[in-house]
């Protein structure tokens, strides 16, 4: 999944810190200036100007920049992205294979005494960690081939999204000074993210991890390293050590489906007393808030979800990539394989676009009108079933097209 985001998790959770640092007078001295665009010289002089405000060696600051260009491929990739049109079904399948797992679970047992220290010292475990070590790079098979220096001189420069990527570009400076990374030859991600669990150089520099005792932070190839920097991440997002994530569940027809959702209003035991049955049958986190999760629809799976599947959207903001990840931890902790059910069929492209203009046209707030059905785009639906009579699982058919 390298290279996935239009804007990366650390992105979406630092940018008002990273506004407020472009907007405070002490960087206005530094930055009289725009700071992306123009000859790229100037440019790089600014940055370089910041780097030594923030205490950067020079030396780590030349090193850095020595050779530095625009990738135009970067750029194009950038310019580029393509849209989230697979069900959770269709991604669920390809990405949890058993395969995948397989290999999760021989991981697991090999470095069974780092996924120990992992949880013991934040709270993660192991299966948390390695479906998000699969999900994102195969377990280091496919990193990515751009040089990250060059990608994020490139994206700081263009100036689509420069308070985004400038902060990486100096969090790269800080690497090249702590010797855990060389500009000329380093590779990862388009957007910047470098090794086994494709981290952005601010998450590496915040939460970097010795695993090996080498005195360094390899993401790329040491396993210990990416092992104790993800746990810590992960426990930076939010989560809480003992509670559960997502678990799969059965429903009764009569369910009142509007309460269900992200951020639903019952607690597990709440939606127990209504008839919701988990698979494993533990009911032991009754007290927990809880949401019904049903990525296509109340006849298709069914999960209840924890306040700890949040740091999932805090990792990646795709719903169906944070469900299937979520799904695929349940899986190498020794879940089954999930009821698909029989969803009915959901929209194509054209027709989510048709369907979201009228939501539009009736006063909901479902972003930008590309025919995917995100977070927006469900939760009006799921306020125009109810208005309507139809049971409110906030899966777009045909029937809620033709009744609007």
């Amino acid at each position: 999944m390298s290279g996935r985001l239009s804007m990366t998790r650390t992105a979406a959770a630092t940018a008002l810190l990273v506004l407020s640092v472009f907007a405070s007078p002490a960087f206005a001295q530094e930055q009289p200036k725009a700071a992306c665009g123009g000859d790229l010289s100037a440019f790089l002089d600014g940055v370089r100007s910041e780097a030594k405000a923030k205490g950067i060696p020079d030396t780590a600051i030349e090193a850095a920049l020595a050779g530095a260009r625009i990738d135009n491929k970067v750029l194009s990739r950038d310019r580029g992205q393509g849209v989230f049109r697979q069900t959770f079904l269709e991604f669920s399948k390809r990405t949890v294979s058993q395969a995948r797992l397989d290999i999760g679970r021989n991981k697991m047992k090999e470095y069974a005494a780092v996924f120990a220290k992992a949880e013991a010292d934040y709270g993660v475990p192991a299966s948390v960690i390695t479906a998000f070590w699969a999900m994102e790079t195969d377990f280091g098979a496919v990193q990515g081939d751009f040089n990250t220096r060059d990608a994020l001189v490139t994206l700081s420069h263009d100036c689509r999204r420069p308070e985004l990527f400038r902060p990486q570009l100096i969090a790269l400076m800080q690497m090249v000074q702590h010797g855990d990374l060389d500009p000329q030859a380093n590779t990862g991600a388009w957007a910047g993210e470098i090794g086994q669990v494709q981290m952005l150089p601010e998450d590496i520099i915040a939460f970097g991890t010795d695993g090996n005792g080498d005195g360094h932070v390899n993401l790329k190839t040491s396993e210990e390293d990416v092992i104790l920097t993800a746990a810590r991440f992960i426990q930076s997002l939010g989560y809480t050590r003992g509670e559960p994530w997502i678990q799969e569940v059965t429903i009764p027809d009569n369910l009142p489906f509007e309460k269900s959702g992200l951020g639903g209003p019952l607690t597990a035991a709440e939606w127990f007393a209504l008839g919701v049955q988990p698979r494993d049958g533990n009911t032991s986190f009754g007290h927990l808030k809880a949401a019904i999760t049903l990525p296509q629809g109340r006849k298709g799976p069914a999960f209840m979800t924890y306040p700890n599947f949040g740091i999932y959207l805090e990792w990646n903001q795709s719903f169906i990539y944070t469900t299937s990840a979520a799904y695929f931890a349940t899986r190498l902790a020794g879940a089954p394989t999930y009821q698909k059910g029989n969803p009915e069929p959901g929209l194509s492209s054209e027709e989510m676009k048709v369907l979201q203009e009228k939501l539009q046209a009736l006063g909901h707030d479902v972003g930008k009108i590309d025919g995917i059905l995100g977070g927006g785009t469900r939760v009006a639906i799921q306020k125009e079933q109810a208005r309507l009579g139809m049971p409110a699982d906030g899966w777009a058919t045909a029937a809620l097209l033709n009744a609007l």
